[in-house]
């Protein structure tokens, strides 16, 4: 880590309210375009910058890209992007020639109400794979919600892009640089086929910063690596996996380059924010009643401490030992030695940890006699921390998952209807 690296991870970050918007210069809404079965849910968002932006993303790894993503991979290799447009309902996904010319239409529809170019319009949905999207619907519907943008409509977007979810996604932090207030503010989707390789996962977050388009696309690489790809509800990674950042400028700063000063601050703050709304979706997790983050520190490298800790979050045995309030603490220890990290079996040390106490459960390797009636009262709280100390090295790494319940299999039973 650099001297620079290290003087930004002191920045004072503050709360800032309004999600996606609550940076200068966006705007965004909500509503029901009729996609949903039900009336009262919202199924079509619209985020706006009132200036073109620099956009970076990440995408699924998943062979089946919906046709959106494939459209957004052209927009941010263009390097500009003014709007983002959203449905839920309908993923767009395994839809053909017809789905690709639906999501060119979604943008070009879009591009065309906010005056914007249709190459600047990044397009997302989530949704049922394999049906093409209801486009009579789409136009109105896209017009409507175009005409009826705000910068407080942050929330309003964040609900209509929900499916099985149960709570909207949404953080914005700020910090001072150059003497400007600097604003990320995001939200997000996702609950079920959550394990992104960059969930159905959808992130959107903008900020006022300044920044060149080479600088935020490997600042977005790197937030995702230490959010979205360290979350994982049930190891499906989705067709329509999306994190997109609009930055717009609208602070007034200097131009952040990559490496240059200003870079690892907003780093700092974007990691931030997309960890947040990682977080919130594996609490969110279909059928979850635990949210379960596990800590990794001592490994000797980061990848490895990132193997070890996702490995344990994803493990079914190590989900469901937790379901049932068991604390089976040889199911993590499998976990992370079949994850491929590399570390010394014999210094692991492990606990358990939640508002009800913590618990030691293994030292050097080797377990421990404890109470189960205490390790049953930490286990029935709604977070667990799984702390694991690797014993090998210096890096850390977090991830979050949650236990898996009979409601899981009831919810992805039934899921079309």
């Amino acid at each position: 880590m650099t001297e620079q690296q290290k003087q930004a991870l002191n920045v004072e970050i503050q709360e800032a309210a309004g999600g996606v918007t609550a940076a200068a210069g966006f705007e965004a809404g909500g509503l029901h375009a009729g996609l949903k079965k039900c009336p009262d849910k919202k199924d079509l968002a619209i985020i706006h910058s009132l200036a073109p932006a620099v956009v970076g993303g990440v995408f699924t790894q998943n062979k089946f890209a919906a046709a959106p993503v494939n459209w957004c991979r052209q927009v941010v290799a263009g390097g500009r992007a003014q709007a983002v447009v959203v449905n839920s309902g309908n993923a767009n996904a395994c839809t053909g020639a017809e789905g690709a010319a639906n999501a060119a239409e979604m943008a070009a529809v879009c591009g065309r109400a906010l005056q914007a170019p249709p190459e600047q319009v990044l397009v997302c949905s989530t949704g049922v794979i394999g049906v093409q999207l209801p486009m009579p619907l789409l136009r109105g519907g896209i017009a409507a919600c175009a005409a009826q943008l705000s910068a407080q409509g942050g929330h309003t977007a964040a609900e209509a892009i929900m499916t099985t979810d149960l709570y909207c996604k949404e953080t914005a932090v700020s910090y001072q640089y150059q003497g400007k207030t600097v604003t990320v503010g995001g939200m997000a989707k996702g609950s079920g086929m959550i394990h992104p390789n960059m969930a159905t996962m959808l992130c959107f977050i903008t900020t006022d910063l300044q920044i060149e388009a080479a600088a935020l696309q490997q600042a977005v690489k790197e937030a995702a690596d230490a959010s979205f790809n360290m979350v994982t509800v049930d190891g499906d990674t989705s067709t329509n996996d999306s994190m997109l950042v609009l930055a717009n400028g609208q602070a007034g700063n200097e131009t952040v380059q990559l490496g240059g000063a200003g870079y690892a601050e907003f780093v700092q703050a974007l990691t931030l924010v997309a960890a947040r709304l990682a977080r919130l979706m594996a609490y969110d997790g279909e059928g979850a009643t635990k949210l379960l983050e596990c800590q990794v520190c001592g490994a000797p490298s980061l990848q490895d401490a990132r193997l070890a800790a996702k490995a344990v979050v994803g493990s079914s045995l190590v989900k469901a030992a937790f379901y049932g309030e068991d604390a089976n603490w040889g199911r993590i220890a499998c976990a992370a030695g079949y994850s491929g990290a590399q570390f010394d079996a014999a210094k692991v040390n492990l606990s358990l940890r939640s508002a009800a106490g913590e618990i030691e459960l293994m030292r050097e390797g080797s377990g421990l006699v404890f109470d189960e009636e205490t390790a049953k009262r930490i286990l029935q709280e709604r977070e667990i921390f799984i702390n694991l100390d690797l014993g090998s090295g210096e890096y850390q790494a977090t991830s979050w998952g949650c236990d898996l319940s009979h409601e899981y299999v009831n919810i992805n039973a039934d899921y079309r209807s």
